[in-house]
């Protein structure tokens, strides 16, 4: 296939954007007929529908998103390109997709990414905020920041630094409930829960600091939410105790509004990645905020100590073309 017109592209993926010809054709500043024209020769050229049509309705078909999600990438590089020819390729354009948890962007992430676009006033950021599981090359995601080692050997990522979960609790839910001493205290305890990866977490494991013992304690309460955020607010009002990831609850820690618990025992730990899809390339925007999120978090001192807590990881991110 010869590819003749580049429009004909943007006009595929406005559709697949909208779901419409005429958002499309608006969305582009065309005509709707030139917009059903493009598409039409775009599907001859390549043998394939791309959408399905009504009178009220398009969707695109199996081939249509295969397509597309190249189509997009390809976009993305040729407007890669186009940038590194203006100023010396200093300036950072275009738009990342980023997705991230929600605790871990409300409390960490949306300042640093204010100071980022500040820097950058070419760049477009489209922020998916959700405590599911993001599949980075389905979901079109230019980078994904992900608790826990990563079991997918398609994914480029670089660890950002390595945390644990800790357990903690308002003062005043303490001052009417009283502070556990052990672990196994905790089953007698209001717990807030939430949901990962579509679970709700209700074994906490523990391990004594010196090694010397451990154990995992089936806790309840009547608080669950599949928004994690929610549960901190909870923990932060007193309505219970919090098993939670030390950067998510940082900040509120060292200001006293949760108190952590159990200082002889220590959580799981675990990784945080910046995951990017292994078979593109990285734009300079993209790796340009991987490395500012890298600083800022070495720089926080929310990370636990030792090379794991800093930059680096499984692997390196590859350069653009």
């Amino acid at each position: 296939m010869k590819l003749e017109n580049i429009d004909e592209l943007r006009v595929a993926l406005a559709c697949a954007d909208t779901g419409s010809l005429t958002r499309s054709a608006q969305r582009l500043h065309i005509t709707p007929a030139a917009a059903s024209a493009a598409l039409k020769k775009l599907e001859s050229r390549l043998g394939v529908r791309l959408f399905e049509r009504s009178t009220r309705s398009m969707r695109i078909t199996p081939g249509g998103e295969l397509f597309c999600q190249y189509a997009r990438r390809a976009l993305d590089l040729l407007d890669e390109g186009q940038a590194q020819l203006h100023d010396d390729g200093a300036q950072l354009v275009g738009t990342i997709r980023l997705a991230a948890s929600s605790d871990l962007t409300r409390r960490v992430l949306l300042d640093w990414l204010d100071d980022f676009l500040q820097d950058h006033p070419a760049v477009e950021l489209q922020l998916a905020v959700s405590d599911t599981l993001t599949d980075v090359v389905r979901d079109q995601v230019d980078l994904a920041l992900r608790y826990g080692e990563l079991d997918d050997s398609r994914l480029v990522a670089r660890r950002l630094l390595t945390t644990r979960r800790v357990v903690c609790a308002a003062p005043a839910y303490l001052a009417r409930h009283g502070t556990p001493q052990h672990p196994s205290e905790l089953a007698q305890h209001e717990c807030l829960s939430f949901m990962i990866r579509g679970r709700r977490v209700l074994q906490w494991p523990f391990e004594r600091n010196d090694g010397q013992e451990s154990l995992t304690v089936r806790v309840q309460g009547r608080r669950s939410a599949d928004d994690a955020e929610i549960a901190h607010r909870w923990a932060l009002a007193g309505h219970g105790i919090l098993c939670k990831s030390e950067i998510d609850v940082h900040a509120h820690l060292a200001s006293g509004a949760l108190v952590r618990l159990l200082p002889d025992w220590q959580g799981i730990t675990m990784p945080l990645h910046a995951v990017l899809p292994s078979n593109r390339f990285v734009p300079a925007r993209v790796r340009a905020l991987v490395d500012t999120l890298a600083r800022r978090f070495e720089a926080s001192g929310m990370g636990l100590p030792g090379p794991l807590a800093h930059t680096g990881g499984p692997a390196s991110l590859p350069s653009s073309p």
